[in-house]
């Protein structure tokens, strides 16, 4: 069965972004596409409700999405919000990346 994780960081983040645009209760969907500078990369965005294959990973109260393809380049990977100087933003720490670019918003397998 394939896995993916969600660090208590990460689900309060999401609770506050969802709660920041009057989406409270949404859940985030974590999708893998076509693109960015090492050819497959992440994206993010709210959902109301899963569809019928995604994985729906609970955190907290929290509600994280993952379809069935993206699944597939997630599967044991672990998703994190990551703080800096330089600006915050969700961290993907993937074991199946076998390369990434500099600011990890995109992979290689």
């Amino acid at each position: 069965m394939p896995v993916f994780h969600v660090t208590p960081r990460a689900a309060q983040e999401i609770a506050a972004i969802a709660a920041r645009q009057g989406r409270p209760g949404a859940a985030l969907r974590v999708s893998v596409s076509a693109g960015g500078c090492s050819g497959l990369q992440y994206g993010f965005d709210l959902a109301d409700a899963p569809e019928a294959d995604d994985l729906v990973v609970e955190q907290d109260g929290v509600r994280v999405l993952v379809d069935a393809v993206s699944l597939e380049f997630l599967d044991g990977a672990t998703l994190d919000w990551h703080e800096s100087l330089m600006g915050s933003h969700f961290k993907v720490d993937n074991p199946q990346a076998v390369s990434g670019c500099g600011c990890g918003a995109s992979f290689a397998v």
